[in-house]
């Protein structure tokens, strides 16, 4: 089997890169956290903000929407579709973190100190769980997956994702425009 990156993959192996960036950027915001004691929630709400909306509506979206979808429609060894449901699964673990990080800094906006260690805790076990999970994504299931795909079928992926990125950005702010309607009425 073909270990190289395929056209389907290409710009979800770009976006693994700047995930793993930010899990960088992670682990430093823990670090500051433990040694001075206090939380920038500007900082915890960029780093959420990209948590939800890049790494998972488009990356995981990508995933999920297009290419696993896409997938789902080929007759798939039982190791690979165990692997695409096990990914599947790890996607929502990383959401429901994500959520309980935003919980715990709302908690600590409101003045609670204890919310700290939640904030900590979370942040920790998604920046560890990013690099897994993606090192099985690159490793793994790409390499493998994306042969069950021809090369017109993964050239359509390409339009697929262009487009759900498209479609995505319009999404975000119409929901942030909602969102600030709803706060002046």
């Amino acid at each position: 089997m073909q270990t190289q990156p395929t056209t389907a993959a290409d710009p979800l192996y770009q976006e693994h890169r700047l995930i793993e960036r930010m899990v960088g950027l992670m682990n430093r915001t823990v670090t500051r956290i433990k040694d001075t004691g206090r939380a920038d929630l500007s900082a915890l709400g960029q780093i959420i903000d990209f948590l939800r909306f890049y790494a998972d509506r488009c990356h995981h979206g990508k995933e999920e929407d297009v290419l696993f979808q896409a997938l789902a429609g080929k007759t798939l060894e039982p190791r690979h579709m165990e692997l695409m449901e096990q990914l599947i699964k790890e996607h929502q673990l990383g959401r429901h973190n994500v959520h309980k990080l935003d919980e715990a800094c709302r908690a600590y906006e409101k003045g609670d100190q204890d919310a700290l260690e939640e904030i900590t805790a979370n942040l920790e076990i998604l920046a560890t769980f990013y690099p897994k999970h993606i090192d099985k994504e690159d490793n793994r299931f790409f390499p493998d997956g994306l042969l069950y795909l021809t090369d017109r079928e993964q050239k359509a992926l390409l339009r697929l994702y262009a487009e759900f990125d498209r479609q995505l950005i319009h999404e975000k702010y119409e929901r942030m425009v909602t969102a600030l309607e709803k706060g002046e009425r």
